[in-house]
């Protein structure tokens, strides 16, 4: 997929009219080629890390005027010769220069192919590679610390930490391998043992705030479910501070699901506002909108589920409702928020009777007065955060990784499993080299050429 000996070219700013707009060059020819249609100071002679004024002319006619910046290698973000052009931001101006740099010797540069040099280069490895694409696609505040966290290789030497204590031992377990008829052990074993639970405990500390990782950099889908008229229109204006729902007394007013984002405390929350759920209706438009309630429900990642408290108080069927959906909530293991609306309709106590009934903790606010509107945003950030979102530690964000630390994880038990039934060297080996083999392969010490390709392709063009 890459030619390492090429010079490759891409617009590496976004789509669009703007004020400046930048082409990236990167290889052994690419201060060579701007040189070539750079009218100006002679680039081929230029120290690193300068910027020259000058004029990019395709034969005689200029095309503008640009500002150059130069990066000799290996003192660049790739580790080759790097150059960026600096010019006005129309899409025209762009496209014409790329086009004389690929008519100089250029070739447009595939997807992530940027990183991917710097990768090889030895300037990143992946999980500060990947981080890059993190970074560019963070939309919040905990989003953007993760992805720095880790850009600046903070994952990398949790793992290069683990990588190097397993790697001494496993020596020493492979050289017992060649002392096999002398029945001697180098590797000391209950160091060894040790070191394995330290290790089973780090990466399970990894493991467990992928869910949070996920959350923060993919956000959280909360839908808003109940039947008709509890509110749920209400307590999404509320929850946005706008009007963004229609909201009227007429039960079954929302007919489809609503969309809106809400970012609490650096996590974004995809709040969906769906139609009232009942038993029994005739309207076939609303029978398609409880339809979608439902499946909305089963994808999100928490449910808020909302009843209307004085009605609960009042009658029988709502209360017998209420306790089938949580039921039904529970069988499905989806994970809710019982929050009870109109509190200031319903008497005193209800929360805890509530509660007694349902086994749940009950939140209680009123979306129209917007009061403990505060409260339930707490609790979501909560239910997802638990409270412990610590920036200063690694946290993991990425599938992929996720799926490695869990392959090493069993590695690792199998590992202490063997120990625990004193396998001799040859029968642990085999584990140890699996173990390294899933740690090496997450900042791509041990990777192969079909997996880079996969990751670098998701990266835009120009990065």
């Amino acid at each position: 997929m890459y030619h390492n000996s090429d010079t490759i070219v891409a617009i590496a700013t976004p789509p669009g009219e703007g004020a400046i707009g930048i082409i990236r060059l990167s290889g052994t020819r690419a201060i060579e080629i701007v040189a070539s249609i750079f009218h100006g100071k002679d680039l081929t002679i230029q120290p690193t890390h300068t910027l020259h004024f000058g004029r990019i002319m395709d034969a005689e006619v200029a095309v503008d005027e640009v500002v150059v910046s130069l990066y000799r290698a290996p003192r660049s973000y790739t580790g080759e010769e790097v150059a960026e052009i600096s010019c006005h931001g129309s899409a025209y101006i762009l496209q014409k220069v790329v086009t004389l740099c690929v008519g100089a010797g250029a070739r447009p540069a595939q997807a992530g192919e940027f990183t991917m040099r710097a990768f090889l280069a030895g300037k990143l490895d992946l999980t500060q590679a990947e981080a890059v694409a993190d970074l560019i696609a963070s939309n919040s505040s905990s989003a953007h610390k993760a992805a720095m966290h880790n850009l600046r290789g903070g994952f990398s030497h949790d793992l290069a930490a683990m990588r190097e204590q397993l790697i001494q031992f496993a020596a020493l377990i492979e050289l017992e391998l060649d002392f096999s008829q002398e029945d001697v052990e180098f590797a000391d074993r209950t160091q060894f043992y040790a070191l394995i639970e330290r290790i089973t405990a780090a990466a399970q500390q990894l493991a467990a705030s992928f869910s949070l990782g996920n959350a923060i950099k993919n956000g959280v889908s909360v839908a808003i479910a109940g039947k008709p008229n509890a509110g749920k229109s209400t307590l999404l204006n509320a929850l946005l501070n706008e009007e963004r729902a229609i909201v009227s007394d007429i039960a079954g007013t929302t007919r489809d699901t609503i969309e809106e984002l809400l970012n609490i405390n650096g996590i974004v929350f995809r709040l969906i506002d769906t139609a009232g759920i009942r038993a029994h209706t005739t309207d076939a438009i609303e029978q398609q909108g409880i339809a979608r309630s439902r499946d909305a429900m089963k994808k999100a990642d928490i449910v808020i589920y909302l009843f209307d408290v004085a009605e609960w108080l009042t009658s029988d069927y709502v209360r017998t409702e209420l306790l089938r959906q949580t039921e039904e909530l529970q069988r499905l293991g989806i994970t809710h928020l019982l929050v009870g609306n109109k509190v200031d309709e319903a008497a005193p106590g209800a929360a805890e009777e509530v509660q007694r009934l349902t086994g749940e903790e009950v939140i209680l606010l009123s979306a129209r007065d917007k009061d403990n509107i505060q409260g339930l945003k707490d609790a979501l950030y909560t239910h997802v955060a638990g409270g412990k979102v610590k920036h200063e530690g690694t946290i993991v964000t990425n599938a992929r990784h996720y799926a490695a630390l869990e392959e090493m994880l069993r590695s690792l038990s199998d590992i202490k499993n063997g120990m625990d039934n004193n396998l001799p060297g040859d029968l642990l080996a085999p584990d140890i080299r699996r173990c390294l083999h899933y740690l090496g392969e997450i900042t791509g010490t041990v990777t192969t050429e079909d997996m880079l390709d996969h990751i670098f392709s998701k990266f835009c063009i120009g990065k």
